[in-house]
């Protein structure tokens, strides 16, 4: 089901060629609109050149004719011989203006107007062609008809009245084309705008459309991983946006899935290691007090003195509170520790955990030097357990000492952390621990346990410190603790999920 949802996903690469191809719509619209607004000013700018050029043509036609008119009109009266070469100079002249006219005619209507005057022309024409055929031949009653104004006027009304239809057409044409440059004004104000409204619209789109199927999904792509980053393996990144970051997603969980099986099986294993490197320890400091116990109680049967009984009586007492001791201890040790931390001063964590130690300290006539007491030690941790785990190592430098001898205890301190160093005069240490070791040391005290460092070590690593041994070159340990002034964020965290 996940590989067809996936399927169904849409791909980075189809979502990009999406984006690609809404901006190359922009282009085409926008060039659409650009290269139809220049189309329409190109052809209003030929109509208006055209309209212009038929109209100027048209009045020159007319001179010409009034002009041709105006000179048979003379010459008829003054019986001038060269009125014939005149004649046909302007016969020529009218014909070309007539197919210049014709040849920039648009339509039916124009052919028509034009060919109207044509017409009215040719009439004019036949007239003047009858009175200059034969000058000399002319009665002299028609050429008193051609010299009098009211036989002018007939001449050209024809023609003046088919000049007057060609112009009310060609001003109708001009009053349209000046309509259409009004409207395409009007439309501009709002045609003009449209492709930045469409830039903007598409702009909007594609930002929301990218932040929707890749930029969010990736932002919380980048949270989930850093939450299983940091342990937690139960998080879930939901698998959402283009088909690879879906995927991306789908692999991440399935990836902490992994992790935590692994982790799960690697947990089972080291808690298995622990309790099988235990029971051996577990068996001897067990079966030494039992036999013990068991030798004791041997000899009540054959005890006849009083004092041997209750000797024996004791022995068997102080037998089982070792063991029961050495029991409460072991189970302290397995328990993960919870800190509550508070700000404290580490001096005064100290001065507690040596009150403890006062009548040890007395019996042994042992002195403690205090050094660096005045320094600014303030630190953020669990007073109760860092004075559990400072009253064993000091109880451990105590019971290592002889009689009247100094054990020194030093503070220092910078800005990040703050240390405790511990200096006895014993003979050393027999061992030196493993910090990342699970089996408790050995101990040669009667009443030890053997589990007071391994929780001094638990101690320091939930606060994030260090705790370390070595020898001195005069004789005896150095214990050194060393804390951070502030627990680091992360490292608790890490340190109680995988407890947990």
């Amino acid at each position: 089901m996940r590989g067809m949802a996936s399927a169904r996903k849409q791909s980075l690469t189809r979502l990009l060629l999406g984006h690609e191809l809404i901006f190359l719509l922009l282009i085409v619209i926008t060039a659409f609109l650009g290269g139809g607004w220049v189309y329409f000013w190109h052809q209003a700018s030929q109509e208006s050149v055209r309209i212009n050029s038929l109209l100027y043509q048209a009045q020159q036609l007319r001179a010409d004719l009034y002009r041709q008119v105006r000179e048979i009109y003379i010459a008829g009266g003054a019986r001038d011989p060269r009125v014939l070469d005149l004649y046909w100079q302007h016969i020529y002249d009218i014909d070309r203006s007539f197919y210049a006219l014709e040849v920039q005619t648009a339509d039916t209507r124009e052919h028509e107007a034009i060919a109207a005057m044509r017409n009215s022309y040719e009439m004019m024409q036949a007239e003047m062609n009858q009175l200059l055929a034969t000058p000399n031949a002319v009665a002299e009653s028609t050429r008193q008809r051609v010299i009098e104004p009211a036989y002018e006027s007939w001449l050209e009304g024809a023609f003046e009245k088919a000049f007057h239809n060609f112009k009310q057409l060609i001003g109708a044409r001009e009053t349209e084309l000046r309509s259409r440059l009004a409207r395409a004004n009007r439309t501009a104000a709002w045609i003009l705008p449209l492709p930045l409204l469409i830039a903007f619209a598409l702009l909007i789109y594609s930002h929301r459309n990218l932040r929707e199927h890749f930029s969010r999904p990736m932002r919380d792509l980048e949270r989930g991983a850093q939450q299983i980053r940091i342990g937690a393996l139960q998080h879930r990144v939901i698998e959402q946006g283009v088909a690879e970051v879906s995927q991306l997603a789908g692999t991440i969980n399935q990836m902490a899935n992994d992790l935590a099986v692994s982790r799960d099986a690697l947990v089972m294993h080291e808690r298995n290691a622990a309790l099988g490197a235990l029971v051996p320890v577990v068996a001897h400091n067990i079966r030494n007090p039992l036999a013990s116990i068991r030798a004791t109680a041997q000899t009540l049967d054959h005890g006849d003195d009083e004092s041997e009984l209750t000797e024996s009586r004791n022995a068997i007492i102080a037998t089982v509170d070792r063991l029961e001791r050495w029991v409460s201890a072991l189970l302290s040790y397995l328990n993960p520790l919870e800190p509550h931390r508070r700000d404290h001063r580490f001096t005064a964590i100290v001065d507690a955990a040596l009150s403890l130690l006062e009548t040890q300290r007395d019996a042994k006539k042992v002195a403690v030097e205090k050094i660096s007491w005045e320094a600014d030690d303030h630190v953020c941790v669990d007073s109760d357990l860092l004075e559990q785990a400072i009253h064993g190592l000091l109880l451990n430098a105590l019971e290592a000492v002889p009689k009247q001898s100094i054990i020194r205890v030093k503070i220092e301190s910078d800005p990040h952390e703050v240390t405790l160093a511990i200096e006895d005069q014993g003979p050393g240490m027999g061992f030196y621990p493993d910090p990342k070791g699970l089996i408790p040391g050995p101990t040669t005290k009667r009443s030890g346990t053997g589990l007071g460092i391994p929780f001094a070590y638990k101690v320091c690593e939930v606060h994030g410190g260090s705790l370390s041994f070595e020898p001195l070159d005069a004789g005896g340990t150095r214990t050194r603790i060393v804390l951070p002034r502030e627990i680091p964020s992360g490292i608790t965290s890490a340190i109680e999920s995988e407890r947990e």
